[in-house]
């Protein structure tokens, strides 16, 4: 057995180079978009969870979704997912640094956690660079205005944005961009960069070691009947689950000093060690497992899915779906 590649007559992991990328390019921004829009109400949500102050405004993930719902519809659980959408693009340069970087240490005879490890963390360093303005930006649309639907402090709208419900995606989108240019000029953008990079680049190197890991572990006990893409998937959700636990608090930091505007990451870490106390391990925890393991699942499901159907032909007959 290829390290990692084949197990018996089947392809394990399809390699870059074994690809049509005229094929894998435009199917996986498709997916990427698809995927995207139908978790993105669950991004929303865990973002309105962390940011608020404890208990505040919503009681949990549900009782969130609901209240936003009713206030605003559907269209308040796609507060900023148009800028958000952006990160179809930062995807594109993600997964081809993370197959270029993994295809460069199969040459020098890397195992293939190692690779995933060393891939994974360099394809969320060249992603967050990319994504991390438009991501500031998503998270001010989020936010703006989730105070209306009940708790003490009033709405979250720190950049002070003239806000109605009427209020086209566009003009407030110009509005916070504009607003940010103002008060921090480009600097503003990267507000959390460096809190982006703490969390998302473990994470991600983390998220492809542990797909890797579960998915070697699972083929073990897995009968032969059960379908690979499957394994693949529920590998992927473990993965998730697993990284989603140990970065947590991070990614709380990390979306306190987009939105708030903190000045550092030691003061946005105080201010919620004092606000929640051990409590802070698992504030919107819930709503990030659960985003988590429906978008780690869906991704792979496309991800792998797509990788299949841009195998070069010499490769298929050791495909197993």
């Amino acid at each position: 057995m290829a390290d990692g590649s084949t197990s018996g007559t089947f392809l394990r992991t399809i390699e870059w180079d074994m690809m049509d990328k005229r094929k894998f390019f435009p199917l996986s921004m498709l997916s990427s978009f698809s995927v995207r829009c139908a978790l993105y109400p669950l991004t929303v949500i865990k973002t309105q969870l962390q940011v608020q102050f404890r208990n505040d405004v919503y009681k949990g993930m549900i009782d969130a979704g609901i209240k936003i719902y009713r206030a605003e519809g559907v269209p308040g659980l796609y507060r900023g997912f148009w800028i958000s959408s952006v990160q179809i693009v930062s995807g594109v340069f993600y997964i081809s640094t993370y197959e270029g970087v993994r295809h460069l240490l199969g040459q020098y005879g890397a195992n293939q956690r190692v690779k995933s490890l060393v891939a994974g963390g360099c394809a969320s360093l060249v992603g967050q660079t990319i994504i991390v303005p438009f991501d500031v930006i998503s998270q001010h649309a989020m936010v703006l205005g989730m105070g209306a639907h009940g708790g003490k402090n009033g709405a979250v709208n720190p950049l002070g944005i003239n806000f109605d419900k009427g209020s086209s995606r566009l003009r407030i989108t110009r509005d916070i961009a504009r607003e940010i240019m103002r008060r921090d000029g480009v600097r503003g953008f990267y507000r959390g960069y460096t809190a982006s990079l703490m969390a998302y680049v473990p994470n991600s190197a983390m998220w492809w070691a542990f797909y890797h890991l579960y998915q070697d572990e699972l083929l073990k006990i897995a009968p032969p009947w059960v379908s690979h893409l499957f394994v693949q998937c529920v590998a992927g959700s473990f993965g998730g689950f697993t990284t989603t636990i140990i970065t947590n608090p991070l990614d709380i930091v990390r979306a306190r000093l987009q939105v708030q505007r903190l000045d550092s990451m030691s003061i946005a870490f105080r201010e919620l060690w004092h606000e929640e106390h051990f409590h802070m391990f698992f504030k919107g925890l819930t709503a990030r497992l659960v985003q988590s393991a429906a978008f780690s699942f869906s991704i792979i499901l496309g991800y792998e899915t797509i990788k299949r159907v841009s195998v070069n032909e010499q490769y298929r007959h050791m495909i197993r779906w």
